[in-house]
């Protein structure tokens, strides 16, 4: 173990975009606020990614609303780990990965960096089989060619890059009201009953005594959190301009949290509509057995009579996939630098990142067809799952010691809760990797 916050790696968190936002000294509550507005959006990319798509979908589908309420204590779940993850970047001015790097001997860095590769790897495959299937349903694209067009998205990140850190954050805003409108079309055109609705919003006991209600129910909480975003955030939150003092952290981590919990708000409405959509449509018409996204895009112009819902479905599918791509660039910069020191241009390890996700996906693609697809999606998120606890571990470790955050060190209450969450979190991925590997 290093000594209290040994700063073995001088180096800011993306040096090209390191307190690149001017934040006004002076001025009212939402002109300060504005300026913190984005990486909070950026963060929220992650979890309404196309991972999320299918259990949802399969959690509406079979039980109905019931399954809202795994959708909102998941999402108050990633609040409270969000909202370390700005405290570590803003206090300590360093992103999760400079910290691990800080305080672990090198060996326990390299698994770490390795772990949390894979798992970048599994997120961006994802992204690439869900923008993949998004093209082929709007414009007809085989899986194989809409693979192979997802590497242009490199191209795509290198200019907004260069162009400067708001117009990401920007594109990665307008991205998510495309989502946001598509489904606030879907949820008018299926009439979604509000009493039922409001009421899945509350716990039932059945979600822990139904076994299949239980796989989804920790389906969905087990691909909600996603551990490159603890990294992203303790890094992206540091590209604003504030003052580097006591009152000026304090002012940051203020406004940065109102930021992330706005937009995790966002997420949460996006994933509550798919379920909702799905529940609504193919629920209550008998259609219970829909969990791929490829069934859901099929049946919602017959069932809802208009070809726009299947549409706007897969528009909305599409914009997730893009978004998905740009923060995960991001967050595969950040690990490897972060844990290594080592920087690479960013066309290079953009189109490294990109071909580990694109080689599987196109052979599996090539050999299976659209059923290899559906499953290499599943275990991308059961990889997911797997790297999920040595990033959050690290992360309440690091916020809960005072040599390491001073006066900004989390208090009692905030401390005990987030290890509860961690460790929920930790047991319930457990066994949904369990369940998957080992379930007939």
């Amino acid at each position: 173990m290093k000594a209290p916050w040994q700063r073995i790696n001088q180096n800011n968190s993306l040096p090209e975009s390191h307190a690149s936002v001017q934040v006004p000294r002076t001025g009212s509550f939402w002109k300060k606020l504005f300026a913190f507005l984005g990486p909070g959006l950026m963060v929220a990319v992650g979890y309404m990614d196309p991972g999320n798509w299918a259990t949802d979908i399969a959690g509406g589908s079979q039980f109905g609303y019931t399954l809202l309420s795994v959708i909102l204590i998941s999402n108050i779940f990633a609040m409270v780990l969000q909202h370390l993850a700005v405290k570590l970047g803003v206090v300590a001015e360093r992103d999760l990965a400079q910290a691990c790097r800080d305080h672990f001997s090198p060996k326990v860095n390299y698994v770490l960096w390795v772990l949390c590769e894979i798992a970048i790897a599994a997120c961006d495959l994802a992204e690439v089989i869900g923008s993949a299937i998004a093209l082929n349903l709007l414009f007809g694209i085989p899986l194989t060619w809409g693979i192979v067009i997802t590497i242009v998205d490199v191209l795509l990140i290198l200019f907004l890059q260069h162009k400067g850190f708001r117009w990401l954050e920007a594109v990665v805003a307008a991205l998510i009201l495309t989502i946001f409108g598509c489904f606030m079309y879907e949820i008018i055109l299926s009439k979604p009953d509000v009493f039922p609705l409001l009421s899945g919003l509350v716990p039932q006991k059945e979600i822990v005594t139904n076994p299949s209600m239980l796989y989804i129910a920790i389906g969905i909480i087990g691909a909600t959190v996603m551990p490159h975003n603890l990294y992203l955030h303790s890094s992206i939150v540091q590209t604003r301009n504030y003052e580097r003092n006591a009152e000026g952290k304090k002012e940051a981590i203020k406004f940065a949290t109102i930021d992330s919990t706005l937009s995790l708000f966002m997420a949460f409405f996006i994933n509550a509509a798919i379920l909702i959509v799905a529940a609504a449509t193919f629920h209550t018409t008998g259609n219970h057995h829909v969990a791929e996204i490829t069934d859901a895009h099929q049946l919602l112009a017959p069932i809802l009579g208009t070809s726009l819902a299947s549409v706007f479905f897969a528009i909305a599918l599409l914009a997730s996939g893009q978004n998905s791509t740009l923060t995960g660039t991001l967050a595969g910069q950040i690990v490897m630098e972060g844990f290594l020191n080592l920087r690479l241009k960013p066309w290079l390890r953009r189109l490294i990142t990109r071909l580990i996700a694109v080689i599987p996906a196109l052979v599996v693609t090539i050999i299976y067809g659209e059923k290899g697809t559906a499953e290499l999606l599943v275990l991308s998120q059961v990889i997911l799952s797997m790297q999920l606890s040595f990033a959050v571990v690290p992360l309440v470790m690091f916020t809960s010691d005072k040599l390491k955050m001073g006066q900004f060190v989390n208090k009692p209450v905030l401390k005990w809760s987030a290890w509860v969450i961690s460790f929920i979190i930790i047991i319930l991925n457990i066994i949904l990797l369990y369940q998957t590997l080992f379930s007939s």
